[in-house]
């Protein structure tokens, strides 16, 4: 499969979001023109987005709920359990811990580790808060597919390149910082003020 841009991606999680409401409604089709409508784009832009995985839905009688729904759980590759650690137990990395929501996408946290003697030993809502000490060491025993980094910034590269040789493949960034990874290892940095620079440009072309 050619590589899908992250913005398709997002697209595609959002159109889920969209048709388990749908479901929740009771609605058993839907078409690209309400889709479009829901995300804030076109409906030639939600056709293109679902052709790179396939033929979906019926001229004239659009997409069935329930089936695309399902499609889209599977190219999104929640149809299985992802377990994930979180590196940094400061504010963020407790909200995202106690965050329930991820479990029912099958995102399993299995610990979050600090280097703060105040935090280690702690549960948050269950998970237990771990010496950074013994991250490598875990990530050997546990074998998780995902780390969450929510470590200031200066100190982040040092985490990646810890995690990255202890075998993760997958690392979600919070800190503020640009990081570096070997090709085969994916980081997506989730960048606050970017996000609110595009609400502000949002509201500042408003029409």
């Amino acid at each position: 499969m050619k590589r899908i841009a992250d913005s398709t991606v997002r697209r595609l999680s959002a159109y889920l979001r969209f048709l388990e409401d749908f479901e929740t409604r009771g609605l058993s089709t839907i078409s690209s023109e309400e889709l479009a409508n829901r995300g804030g784009t076109t409906s030639a832009q939600v056709r293109k987005d679902l052709s790179f995985f396939g033929s979906f839905g019926k001229r004239g009688l659009g997409y069935s709920v329930p089936e695309l729904a399902g499609r889209l759980r599977e190219i999104l590759g929640l149809g299985k359990e992802w377990r994930v650690v979180i590196v940094g137990a400061g504010k963020i990395g407790a909200a995202l811990a106690q965050y329930r929501g991820f479990r029912h996408r099958g995102f399993n946290i299995l610990a979050a580790y600090d280097n703060n003697p105040d935090k280690i030993g702690r549960k948050l809502e269950g998970i237990p808060v771990r010496d950074i000490e013994q991250l490598e060491r875990d990530i050997q025993r546990d074998k998780p597919d995902i780390v969450v980094l929510t470590v200031p910034g200066d100190e982040a590269q040092d985490v990646v390149d810890r995690v990255v040789k202890a075998g993760v493949k997958a690392i979600l960034n919070f800190a503020p910082a640009q990081l570096h990874a070997p090709v085969d290892v994916a980081i997506k940095t989730v960048n606050m003020a970017m996000e609110l620079e595009g609400l502000s440009f949002a509201l500042t072309n408003r029409e």
